[in-house]
Parts: C-alpha cells; sequence; structure tokens
C-alpha cells in the first residue's frame, strides 16, 4: 500500500487542480471499500495487523466478508469443516496453563468428568462497517475522556474511544461503547439450568439501539443517551406480558440509568429505583448480578481498574455450531455447563483488565478480571471472585460474526456459578425464527419511553 500510494502522489503532482480532485474521489472510497486490502484499517480501532510470532494467533485480513445470512434467518458456518487442534481437559490443562483464565481453570477443576475446551485454528473474523473505519481517521478535537471516577464519558464518537488505551477504565468504556450495531430486535430465550440438570425456560424479545451510533455526524454534545432497551416476556403463560425499558447514558453521574417495569397483572408502568450494580438480575434467579449483563455493564466506579496488559489466550470464538438451528435447546444445556461439542476455544490477543472492589463501595464481588478481545473490544471471558478472594463465578461470552451487518454480537452469555453448580445461559437463538435482525433505520427516541412501553404491551 505505501509503494501504491507514492506512486499515485507522483502521477497527482503532475496533473491540474480538477484531475486531482477527481482521482481523490476514487481513491479514497476505494480505500474505505469492503473490496480493498485490508491495510491498516484494524490498527484504527486499537488490534494489531500481525499476527503472533507462533503462529497461533493470524495476521488480520480483513475479517469475514460481508453476505446475507442463511433463508432460514440463521448463520452458515463458514468453519464448518474443520476439527479442534487439541482438547483441554482435567488431566492435561496444566500444559495449557498460561493461556487459561483462572475460571476457565476452577470449571475444568470443578467439573473434571464433563467440562473440556476445543482448541479450533484461530481466525480473525471481525469485520467492521466502512463507515466505521473512515470515521475513525477524523481529527478528533476535543479528543474522547474520562472523569476521574469513571462515570463520564465525555467528546464520545461513534467508534472506538481508546484505541491505544492507557488505564484499566478506558478498556472498560471501549467494551461499552464498542460497535453493536444500531438497532437490533430478536426473539431470544434464556435458561437457569440446575445443578440436578433440570431446566427452566423463559421466552422473550429484545429491541436495542446503541443510540451512540445513531448519528455519526453529531456534535459530542449532542451525545448523551448510550442505549436503549426493551425486553418482554412471552413464555411461559404465567409470567407473559412483563415487560422491562432501561436506558443508560454517557454520564452517569448526572443521568444514573432509569428503568421500567410493566406489570401485566396491575397493568401498569412503574419505575424501577435500582437495576444496577449488584442487584440481582430479573429472571436469573440470582445467578448473575444486573452488572453481569453483556459481561458488563453501566456505571464502572465502584471498582478500581488496573491494566495488567494483552497477552494470548484461549477464549470462545466464531460460535457458529453453539448457535445453530441444528442444535436443540436440550441437546446445548447439559448439566453444570453448555455442552462441550458445540463450543469453539481459539487463541485471541485480549486486553486484561482487573477490578479490585474500592475500600469505600460495595459489590458481591471483591474483584473481577476480564479478559476483551483486541479486535472487537468485546469481552470474552470474566472470572468474579468473592469476599474471600475465591472465584465464584465465570462468564463466558460465546461470539460470532454476524457477517451481514457487519458486527460481532452475542450467541449466548453463559454465567457459571461454582458454588451452587449451577448456571444461566441468555440469549439463545437456536430453535427462535431468526438469529436476531438488524437495521440501519432506528426507531425514535419517543418509542424508548414509558408511554412507548406502554403503547407495545397493549397492542
Amino acid at each position: 500500500m505505501t509503494c501504491q500510494c507514492v506512486n499515485a502522489k507522483k502521477s497527482i503532482q503532475k496533473q491540474s487542480g480538477r484531475k486531482i480532485s477527481l482521482f481523490l474521489a476514487v481513491l479514497l472510497p476505494l480505500f474505505f471499500s469492503s473490496t480493498a486490502s485490508p491495510d491498516d484499517r484494524i490498527k484504527l480501532v486499537g488490534a494489531i495487523v500481525e499476527g503472533s510470532d507462533d503462529g497461533s494467533v493470524p495476521d488480520w485480513n480483513g475479517g469475514l466478508p460481508v453476505k446475507p445470512k442463511n433463508d432460514n434467518g440463521h448463520h452458515d458456518n463458514p468453519y464448518a469443516g474443520e476439527t479442534p487442534l487439541f482438547v483441554i481437559d482435567a488431566k492435561n490443562y496444566e500444559a495449557h496453563r498460561e493461556r487459561l483464565t483462572p475460571g476457565l481453570i476452577a470449571l475444568l477443576e470443578t467439573y473434571p468428568k464433563s467440562f473440556r475446551i476445543p482448541v479450533y485454528p484461530s481466525h480473525r473474523s471481525v469485520r467492521y462497517p466502512d463507515w466505521l473505519y473512515e470515521n475513525m481517521t477524523r481529527k478528533i478535537d476535543p479528543k474522547p475522556s474520562l472523569s476521574e471516577s469513571g462515570t463520564v464519558l465525555e467528546n464520545a464518537i461513534a467508534g472506538v474511544n481508546f484505541p491505544h488505551p492507557r488505564s484499566g477504565l478506558e478498556v472498560i468504556w471501549n467494551h461499552l461503547t464498542r460497535w453493536r450495531g444500531k438497532y437490533m430486535e430478536r426473539d431470544f430465550t434464556e435458561a437457569i439450568v440446575y445443578e440436578s440438570g433440570e431446566t427452566q425456560l423463559t421466552k422473550g424479545k429484545q429491541e436495542i439501539a446503541y443510540e451512540l451510533f445513531r448519528d455519526v455526524n453529531a456534535r459530542p454534545e449532542e451525545r448523551q443517551v448510550l442505549l436503549y432497551y426493551t425486553s418482554y416476556v412471552t413464555a411461559p403463560a404465567k409470567l407473559a406480558g412483563g415487560a422491562l425499558l432501561a436506558i443508560d447514558f454517557l454520564n452517569q453521574k448526572l443521568n444514573p440509568r432509569k428503568a421500567w417495569s410493566y406489570d401485566a397483572g396491575q397493568r401498569r408502568v412503574k419505575r424501577l429505583p435500582y437495576i444496577t450494580y449488584d442487584s440481582p438480575a430479573i429472571m436469573a434467579e440470582s445467578l448473575r448480578t444486573a452488572d453481569d449483563t453483556d459481561m458488563f455493564n453501566g456505571a464502572p466506579d465502584r471498582f478500581q481498574w488496573n491494566l495488567l496488559g494483552r497477552r494470548i489466550m484461549y477464549v470462545p470464538y466464531n460460535s457458529y455450531s453453539l448457535s445453530s438451528s441444528e442444535v436443540s435447546y436440550d441437546a446445548l444445556l447439559t448439566p453444570h455447563h453448555v455442552n462441550p461439542e458445540y463450543v469453539r476455544f481459539e487463541a485471541h490477543r485480549v486486553w486484561e483488565v482487573e477490578g479490585i472492589l474500592k475500600p469505600s463501595a460495595y459489590h458481591i464481588y471483591s474483584k473481577r478480571r476480564f479478559y476483551i478481545d483486541e479486535d472487537s473490544w468485546s469481552i470474552l471471558v470474566g472470572d468474579q471472585y468473592d469476599h474471600e478472594g475465591k472465584i465464584w463465578r465465570v462468564s463466558l461470552a460465546f461470539t460470532k460474526q454476524f457477517y451481514e451487518v457487519p458486527v460481532l454480537f452475542t450467541a449466548a452469555d453463559v454465567f457459571h456459578d461454582l458454588k451452587t453448580g449451577d448456571y444461566h445461559a441468555g440469549g439463545l437463538t437456536n430453535e427462535e425464527r431468526s438469529s436476531g435482525e438488524f437495521h440501519e433505520k432506528m426507531p425514535d427516541p419517543a418509542y424508548f419511553s414509558p408511554a412507548g412501553l406502554r403503547a407495545k404491551v397493549k397492542r
């Protein structure tokens, strides 16, 4: 690319001003087109183009090409013909300890007869929309910044706000503000799997508008809302009709999360005073906290976030088999953890961030450690510790590239409680009509209001 640009420059200098403009009008769209050579585009979001010296992490080559989903609303598996390079289990994990998180080791030790980690060839499938790469090249003044407490993101952009993070807090905000599409709606299933193997399923519908990406050209002061979230329960019958609305802001100090619920029995919308931090997540039977959702969400101010560096780890990735429409919930949801037959782990570079509970704050977790994908800024693995310093819960994000958008999004988030032996799996779509639909056009903000919630549930 360097050689091509030099030659182009020499050619331009020989042309008239009109020809220069014409040439640039052709060159710039080609540079950012989906068919152009990847070059350094992934560097714009803070990832390293080159793979690892040992070859376990490949070079980034542009990610998966953009193409439609299958006619049945689900994704074809682009890596269907591959087999594991090796499988890590309770007998051999010591040889792989360097690339295993403490939480994965704890799962291997807690469930030695059933839990295993199949490691497949690595594929850097992440790809962003062309406009996002282009937006990252714009001169930003003033640049994004954080308040001392970390509750306020100022001058936020529609892109990666801190591509070269200097602190753990900046990495956490990269996760909170990462590209997840503009407007997503899907039917989904939540599952609680008890130690006995008994399974409890709840079905619903989600709508999420990532407001930060509504208008790429919006002025910083116009960016106030991070996202709008609604969910509706459709089954079982005794819970059907209930709904939740939540709004997250970029300034969480002045505008903490606002949330409302619709009570089908009382037929009214009521304000929820507290659905943040370590309050129990709704319909998860205390297997995860409110801020466990999406691996971590909400205000990060109760923890001191330490950036431990970037390293290669075995993490869940390209989870097309796990989310396949050919895999039933009965086959997937085995006792203690999802069926290892359908999971896929790969070697990837991740940012390691540790959150230590501040002495003045309270949370049921004393420490959290997150492993964040360098290509997408998604938390892929989370280890949560109790107040005795022991690993209590292990969270795994089974993501995949929704190549039709394109965006990396979760296929299922699974939260394991090592004390009870139960786990919670959220966002399942295997038996639903599709894996979810992403839309370029977003509803008006009034759609995500208490009045809007009331109108929707009454339809």
